[in-house]
């Protein structure tokens, strides 16, 4: 039975279920969780009809600002491309790299249909519930840097 994970943020609730045939994704996100690792983190990039991201531990601290986005544990996990970036789908970020390796602990909701990132990231799980707080997260305002003005938080992530 494929795992489901609840995601509470200061604007509601999200419950993702993760997809069996990404594993290495799967099981990594559950590990994270396990070790806490997302409780306190914010949505640092959110772009309206886009995506919302989340998943660097450095967006706990307003101090550094500029560099959200920048941060996660030092390992990538390997590509695990085959499914499409359709709305609600939960994908991992990454830099740019030849192998398409995925951030260690990055990670977007697509807000819409974004199929042309299809063949480039990691689709590993998808919204079941709570996609009205992806749109309310997807609405708030943001800086230059498409970063919250007012921060979104996971206030905890667990499994259900």
């Amino acid at each position: 039975m494929p795992k489901q994970f609840l995601i509470e943020t200061t604007l509601g609730n999200i419950t993702v279920e993760l997809f069996d045939d990404t594993p290495k994704h799967r099981d990594n996100f559950e590990k994270l969780v396990e070790e806490k690792y997302y409780d306190g983190i914010r949505f640092h990039r959110v772009i309206k009809d886009f995506m919302i991201q989340g998943g660097d531990p450095l967006s706990k601290d307003d101090s550094q600002r500029m560099m959200h986005g920048t941060g996660g544990p030092n390992y990538r996990v390997p590509a695990e491309i085959k499914h499409a970036n359709k709305r609600g789908t939960l994908a991992a970020a990454r830099d740019n790299n030849p192998q398409k390796a995925s951030s260690g602990s990055q990670f977007y909701i697509n807000h819409n249909d974004n199929l042309f990132l299809d063949g480039e990231y990691t689709v590993f799980g998808v919204v079941v519930s709570g996609i009205e707080v992806v749109d309310k997260i997807a609405n708030v305002n943001t800086d230059m840097r498409d970063n919250p003005i007012e921060p979104v938080t996971m206030s905890s992530v667990r499994a259900v």
